[in-house]
Protein backbone atom coordinates (compact mmCIF):
# COMPACT_ATOMS: atom_id res chain seq x y z
CA UNK A 1 0.00 0.00 0.00
CA UNK A 2 1.18 3.37 -0.64
CA UNK A 3 2.29 5.60 2.39
CA UNK A 4 4.95 7.97 2.81
CA UNK A 5 6.40 6.13 5.58
CA UNK A 6 10.16 5.91 3.98
CA UNK A 7 9.11 10.01 3.18
CA UNK A 8 7.84 10.91 6.86
CA UNK A 9 11.07 9.12 8.52
CA UNK A 10 13.15 11.14 6.34
CA UNK A 11 11.49 14.73 6.44
CA UNK A 12 11.45 14.22 10.36
CA UNK A 13 15.76 14.24 10.16
CA UNK A 14 15.24 17.36 7.33
CA UNK A 15 15.76 15.56 4.66
CA UNK A 16 14.51 16.05 1.11
CA UNK A 17 13.37 12.76 -0.26
CA UNK A 18 14.44 12.20 -4.42
CA UNK A 19 12.44 9.00 -5.61
CA UNK A 20 13.92 6.74 -8.78
CA UNK A 21 12.60 4.37 -11.31
CA UNK A 22 12.94 2.90 -14.44
CA UNK A 23 10.55 2.15 -17.34
CA UNK A 24 11.19 -0.11 -20.35
CA UNK A 25 14.45 -2.21 -18.86
CA UNK A 26 12.75 -5.59 -20.37
CA UNK A 27 11.37 -4.48 -23.68
CA UNK A 28 12.82 -5.50 -27.13
CA UNK A 29 12.73 -1.77 -28.77
CA UNK A 30 13.46 1.42 -27.76
CA UNK A 31 15.30 3.49 -25.00
CA UNK A 32 14.84 2.43 -21.16
CA UNK A 33 14.05 5.33 -19.04
CA UNK A 34 14.41 6.29 -15.38
CA UNK A 35 12.31 9.07 -13.53
CA UNK A 36 13.72 11.41 -10.20
CA UNK A 37 11.03 13.03 -8.44
CA UNK A 38 11.38 15.16 -5.55
CA UNK A 39 8.35 16.77 -3.49
CA UNK A 40 8.06 19.23 -1.10
CA UNK A 41 7.72 17.57 2.90
CA UNK A 42 4.38 16.90 3.89
CA UNK A 43 2.86 17.81 0.03
CA UNK A 44 2.32 14.84 -1.95
CA UNK A 45 -0.73 14.57 -4.83
CA UNK A 46 -3.10 12.28 -4.87
CA UNK A 47 -3.77 9.33 -6.74
CA UNK A 48 0.09 7.95 -7.01
CA UNK A 49 0.53 4.24 -7.41
CA UNK A 50 2.78 1.98 -8.86
CA UNK A 51 2.11 3.11 -12.47
CA UNK A 52 1.55 -0.95 -13.88
CA UNK A 53 -1.95 -0.43 -11.78
CA UNK A 54 -3.09 2.89 -13.51
CA UNK A 55 -4.96 2.97 -16.56
CA UNK A 56 -3.22 4.98 -19.35
CA UNK A 57 -5.60 7.93 -18.76
CA UNK A 58 -5.25 7.40 -15.07
CA UNK A 59 -1.17 7.43 -15.13
CA UNK A 60 -1.48 11.16 -17.99
CA UNK A 61 -3.54 12.79 -15.98
CA UNK A 62 -1.36 12.02 -12.17
CA UNK A 63 1.54 12.56 -14.62
CA UNK A 64 0.46 16.38 -14.89
CA UNK A 65 -0.16 16.38 -11.28
CA UNK A 66 3.00 15.34 -10.21
CA UNK A 67 4.88 17.92 -12.48
CA UNK A 68 2.50 20.90 -10.85
CA UNK A 69 3.57 19.30 -7.54
CA UNK A 70 6.57 18.35 -7.04
CA UNK A 71 9.69 20.62 -6.23
CA UNK A 72 11.60 18.90 -8.83
CA UNK A 73 11.50 16.48 -11.70
CA UNK A 74 13.68 14.78 -14.57
CA UNK A 75 13.13 12.24 -16.81
CA UNK A 76 16.34 10.64 -18.77
CA UNK A 77 16.38 8.17 -21.49
CA UNK A 78 19.04 6.08 -22.85
CA UNK A 79 18.57 4.70 -26.38
CA UNK A 80 19.16 0.92 -27.73
CA UNK A 81 22.37 1.79 -29.07
CA UNK A 82 23.87 2.50 -25.39
CA UNK A 83 21.82 -0.70 -24.09
CA UNK A 84 23.35 -2.76 -26.71
CA UNK A 85 27.12 -1.24 -25.63
CA UNK A 86 26.89 -1.56 -22.06
CA UNK A 87 24.30 -3.95 -21.32
CA UNK A 88 20.18 -3.12 -19.75
CA UNK A 89 21.63 -2.75 -16.20
CA UNK A 90 24.78 -0.21 -16.75
CA UNK A 91 21.75 1.82 -19.60
CA UNK A 92 19.45 1.15 -16.40
CA UNK A 93 21.35 3.18 -14.08
CA UNK A 94 22.90 5.47 -16.63
CA UNK A 95 19.31 6.73 -16.97
CA UNK A 96 18.91 7.05 -13.16
CA UNK A 97 21.79 9.03 -12.58
CA UNK A 98 20.96 10.97 -15.34
CA UNK A 99 17.44 11.92 -14.10
CA UNK A 100 19.25 12.54 -10.69
CA UNK A 101 21.77 14.80 -11.78
CA UNK A 102 19.07 16.94 -13.31
CA UNK A 103 16.83 16.96 -10.54
CA UNK A 104 20.02 17.90 -7.60
CA UNK A 105 20.87 20.71 -10.45
CA UNK A 106 17.61 22.39 -10.17
CA UNK A 107 17.70 21.90 -6.37
CA UNK A 108 20.91 24.13 -6.20
CA UNK A 109 22.79 20.55 -5.39
CA UNK A 110 21.91 20.82 -1.88
CA UNK A 111 23.29 18.07 0.34
CA UNK A 112 20.42 17.40 2.76
CA UNK A 113 18.35 14.58 0.45
CA UNK A 114 18.71 10.78 0.56
CA UNK A 115 17.55 9.05 -2.67
CA UNK A 116 14.91 6.17 -2.62
CA UNK A 117 15.12 3.64 -5.66
CA UNK A 118 13.06 0.94 -6.49
CA UNK A 119 14.38 -2.83 -6.81
CA UNK A 120 17.14 -4.76 -4.88
CA UNK A 121 20.60 -3.15 -6.71
CA UNK A 122 21.88 0.59 -7.54
CA UNK A 123 24.68 1.92 -8.75
CA UNK A 124 26.20 4.07 -5.86
CA UNK A 125 25.90 8.13 -6.51
CA UNK A 126 27.49 10.86 -4.55
CA UNK A 127 24.21 11.17 -2.65
CA UNK A 128 23.15 8.46 -0.04
CA UNK A 129 20.29 6.03 -1.30
CA UNK A 130 17.98 3.45 -0.04
CA UNK A 131 16.99 0.54 -2.50
CA UNK A 132 13.44 -0.63 -2.00
CA UNK A 133 12.34 -3.96 -3.70
CA UNK A 134 8.44 -3.05 -4.72
CA UNK A 135 9.12 0.48 -4.03
CA UNK A 136 6.58 1.88 -6.62
CA UNK A 137 3.91 -0.15 -4.73
CA UNK A 138 4.95 1.79 -1.43
CA UNK A 139 6.69 4.70 -1.50
CA UNK A 140 4.82 7.91 -2.85
CA UNK A 141 8.15 9.41 -4.22
CA UNK A 142 8.77 6.20 -6.20
CA UNK A 143 5.29 5.64 -7.65
CA UNK A 144 5.58 9.23 -8.79
CA UNK A 145 9.04 8.54 -10.59
CA UNK A 146 7.74 5.32 -12.07
CA UNK A 147 4.69 7.06 -14.00
CA UNK A 148 7.04 10.09 -15.29
CA UNK A 149 9.06 7.20 -16.29
CA UNK A 150 6.15 5.45 -18.27
CA UNK A 151 4.23 8.16 -19.24
CA UNK A 152 7.37 9.67 -21.27
CA UNK A 153 8.37 6.03 -22.84
CA UNK A 154 5.38 5.45 -24.18
CA UNK A 155 5.02 8.73 -25.54
CA UNK A 156 8.42 7.67 -27.47
CA UNK A 157 7.05 4.98 -28.52
CA UNK A 158 4.22 5.93 -30.03
CA UNK A 159 6.08 8.77 -31.65
CA UNK A 160 7.97 6.04 -33.38
CA UNK A 161 4.97 3.80 -34.75
CA UNK A 162 4.81 6.51 -37.66
CA UNK A 163 8.56 5.78 -38.46
CA UNK A 164 8.05 1.86 -38.00
CA UNK A 165 5.01 1.24 -38.76
CA UNK A 166 4.97 -2.76 -39.42
CA UNK A 167 5.47 -3.17 -35.48
CA UNK A 168 2.71 -1.94 -33.38
CA UNK A 169 4.73 0.02 -31.48
CA UNK A 170 1.73 2.41 -30.34
CA UNK A 171 0.32 -0.90 -28.94
CA UNK A 172 3.03 -2.81 -27.55
CA UNK A 173 5.61 0.00 -26.64
CA UNK A 174 8.28 -2.26 -27.73
CA UNK A 175 7.85 -5.56 -25.64
CA UNK A 176 8.14 -8.79 -26.39
CA UNK A 177 4.20 -9.80 -27.31
CA UNK A 178 3.35 -12.09 -29.30
CA UNK A 179 2.13 -9.74 -32.50
CA UNK A 180 5.82 -7.90 -31.90
CA UNK A 181 7.78 -10.87 -31.92
CA UNK A 182 6.12 -12.07 -35.19
CA UNK A 183 6.50 -8.84 -36.81
CA UNK A 184 10.13 -8.99 -35.87
CA UNK A 185 10.62 -12.43 -37.80
CA UNK A 186 8.61 -11.22 -40.78
CA UNK A 187 10.39 -7.98 -41.12
CA UNK A 188 13.64 -8.41 -39.10
CA UNK A 189 14.54 -5.72 -36.83
CA UNK A 190 14.34 -2.03 -37.45
CA UNK A 191 16.72 0.59 -36.50
CA UNK A 192 15.37 1.26 -32.90
CA UNK A 193 15.45 -2.50 -31.77
CA UNK A 194 18.15 -3.50 -28.89
CA UNK A 195 20.20 -5.89 -30.92
CA UNK A 196 21.36 -7.89 -28.01
CA UNK A 197 17.75 -8.55 -27.18
CA UNK A 198 17.23 -10.57 -30.18
CA UNK A 199 19.82 -13.27 -30.05
CA UNK A 200 17.08 -15.86 -28.87
CA UNK A 201 14.86 -14.89 -30.88
CA UNK A 202 16.43 -14.65 -34.15
CA UNK A 203 18.16 -18.01 -33.82
CA UNK A 204 21.21 -16.68 -32.00
CA UNK A 205 23.35 -17.63 -28.89
CA UNK A 206 20.92 -16.96 -25.82
CA UNK A 207 22.52 -13.00 -23.69
CA UNK A 208 23.69 -13.21 -20.49
CA UNK A 209 21.54 -12.38 -17.51
CA UNK A 210 22.60 -9.20 -17.04
CA UNK A 211 20.84 -8.21 -20.68
CA UNK A 212 17.44 -9.87 -19.75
Amino acid sequence: MITPFHERERWAKGLLVIGIDEAGRGALAGPVAAAAVVFPPNVLPDGLDDSKKLSSKQRAVTAEVIRSTALAWAVALIHHDRIDEVNILQATYDAMHAAIDDVAGQLGHRTDIELLVDGNRFRPHTLPSTTIVGGDGVSPSIAAASILAKTTRDQWMIESDSAFPAYGFSVHKGYGTAIHRAAIRQHGPCAIHRQTFLRSLLGQPALPLDHA
